[in-house]
């Protein structure tokens, strides 16, 4: 039991590095201003959420890939951290 929740962990792990990466990646090269004002447009205008939304989309890749390599518990975890994306960005719409 310790080495699949060990894989799920590396999932997880892996699927919040690929948000964050996701998210520098559309607000540096993607975005009409520059990083910081992008981050101060986000936080000005409460678009957490959608930004958290979009951030995720390399989830979906890191997700087949690890399909692909017969890594299904590494797979399942990049879908447990893809789902509690999902609830946060439900609760950021809920709240503002």
């Amino acid at each position: 039991m310790g080495a699949v929740n060990k894989e799920m962990a590396i999932g997880v792990l892996v699927s919040i590095i690929a948000t964050l990466g996701g998210g520098f990646i559309y607000l540096e090269f993607f975005s009409e201003v520059d990083f910081e004002a992008s981050l101060k447009i986000i936080n000005d205008q409460h678009l957490y959420g959608k930004m958290l939304t979009l951030a995720a989309i390399p989830n979906l890749f890191v997700f087949f890939v690890f399909l692909k390599k017969k890594q299904d518990y590494r797979a399942r975890g990049v879908l447990l951290a893809t789902i509690l994306i999902a609830f946060t960005t439900f609760v950021l719409k809920v709240v503002y």
